[in-house]
């Protein structure tokens, strides 16, 4: 239901029309404690047209607890102006910094994460603080294949805050469906929904997310897959 809304969504936005949302990831595991992931996404006002942003963030992840990891991130996040394709002069050429605790919790079949995550933002406007909290819910389903469902919906919202006046700047709405296409490749489909208050750094309402995963293991470390894992954005 939500891949129709997500195709053939006409309601009012902050820019007319569903945007997209493109995402590139790759993830190694280097033991069941560590691993390391970079990723790229590119994003557009209307779809596949108006292209007005890019990313290009990496890090590492450590499992602290059978339920809780943690990670520290960076990259570099460009946002340019409307009405075009990159048009100048940017509203946003920021390098970010973003220490994260994730938890996870299994209920029955389904699959709760919850995700913390301080930014450390240098931006054109000088440096600002970022608050983020993500709960999401999941729950894997397709005939189990080498020991894991291929499939995988979520869905997921997030709030954004910063230590400034008005404090609150932002909600994002997530759904989507993972799919196992290989042991080492998944794709994703969805759409995402978000409200903005007063702020430039990703400007837009509606987007269909259309995401690539790679993951790769250390040979000797490679640990058992249960079931599809949630994607992080």
């Amino acid at each position: 239901m939500f891949i129709l809304i997500a195709c053939f969504y006409t309601g009012r936005t902050q820019i007319s029309g569903t945007g997209s949302w493109n995402v590139l990831n790759f993830k190694y595991t280097y033991t069941p404690k560590i691993s390391f992931f970079g990723e790229a996404q590119l994003r557009s006002l209307s779809f596949y047209n108006q292209f007005h942003y890019y990313e290009f963030k990496g890090g590492m992840n450590y499992k602290l607890l059978q339920n809780v990891n943690i990670s520290l991130g960076a990259g570099t996040y460009q946002t340019y102006r409307e009405g075009g394709n990159f048009v100048k002069p940017k509203n946003n050429d920021e390098f970010r910094l973003w220490p994260q605790i994730t938890l996870f919790q299994d209920i029955r079949k389904l699959k709760v994460e919850q995700r913390f995550r301080t930014e450390l933002r240098w931006t054109r406007n000088g440096y600002r603080n970022r608050f983020r909290y993500r709960l999401a819910v999941s729950h894997p389903f397709g005939k189990k294949e080498g020991g894991s469902q291929p499939f995988l919906a979520t869905i997921s919202n997030e709030l954004f805050f910063t230590d400034r006046e008005p404090y609150f700047e932002r909600n994002r709405l997530q759904a989507n469906i993972n799919y196992r296409i290989a042991p080492a490749t998944t794709v994703q489909l969805g759409y995402l929904h978000q409200f903005d208050y007063r702020i430039n750094d990703e400007i837009g309402r509606d987007f269909l997310v259309v995401g690539l995963y790679f993951e790769f293991f250390r040979k000797r470390n490679t640990p058992a897959r249960t079931d599809t894992e949630l994607k992080d954005y």
